[in-house]
């Protein structure tokens, strides 16, 4: 793997240890051990993401924990075939889903704008909000999994409207993504595909 040039590195608060477990040495997960993600290191990610912008401070992100069996199987009932195998053997799966109601919330979380709830009485609108909130709010979160020591692996391969008839049912939640998380097993990686260069994505007018 390439590691940065000194002068590069030099200009990041983080140290070289920190990078590399965020960044550059870590992998989405294929396959994970057997050891369990506690509930505690579940907490402590929450505690760590929920600190992620979101536009009027809408947070409208909610963590679906996936951990009995029996939900486990309905789960992995929805995910593409691809996917099914290492959705049942991961330790911990996690749907990311938005909080379609989230504008309920803005008296306390964006109190310094009276009418803020009012902006998002159509449905349609709160939907369109709330997805690329949530999906910057999932970036994060893959962040918090990898602060945490362990791998994510984010899919998006499963039927949204599937989960959110069965496992969302009677809620205003609405799935986007779906993570396994766990210490990586056996063959958990592909080969690491190449990432552009600076000039190739960085345009500065």
């Amino acid at each position: 793997m390439t590691s940065p040039t000194a002068d590069l590195a030099d200009h990041l608060a983080l140290d070289a240890s920190a990078q590399d477990l965020l960044f550059r040495h870590a992998r989405s997960a294929n396959t994970f051990t057997d050891e369990p993600v506690s509930d505690e290191q579940v907490a402590a990610l929450y505690d760590l993401i929920k600190w992620g912008p979101t536009a009027m401070n809408t947070q409208p992100l909610r963590l679906v924990v996936v951990r009995s069996a029996e939900a486990k199987a309905r789960l992995v009932g929805h995910m593409f075939e691809g996917n099914q195998a290492k959705t049942a053997q991961a330790p911990l799966t996690v749907v990311l889903a938005y909080e379609s109601d989230f504008h309920e919330h803005l008296p306390i979380n964006f109190p310094h704008k009276a009418d803020a709830k009012e902006l998002f009485g159509a449905e349609e609108v709160r939907h369109g909000f709330a997805a690329p909130q949530a999906w910057l709010q999932a970036g994060y979160f893959i962040l918090g999994v990898r602060a945490l020591g362990l791998a994510a692996g984010p899919m998006a391969g499963f039927d949204a409207a599937g989960i959110d008839a069965d496992l969302l049912v009677d809620t205003t939640l609405r799935s986007f993504a779906v993570v396994n998380v766990g210490h990586p097993g056996p063959d958990a990686h592909f080969d690491r595909l190449p990432r552009h260069d600076h000039d190739a994505a960085v345009i500065t007018l």
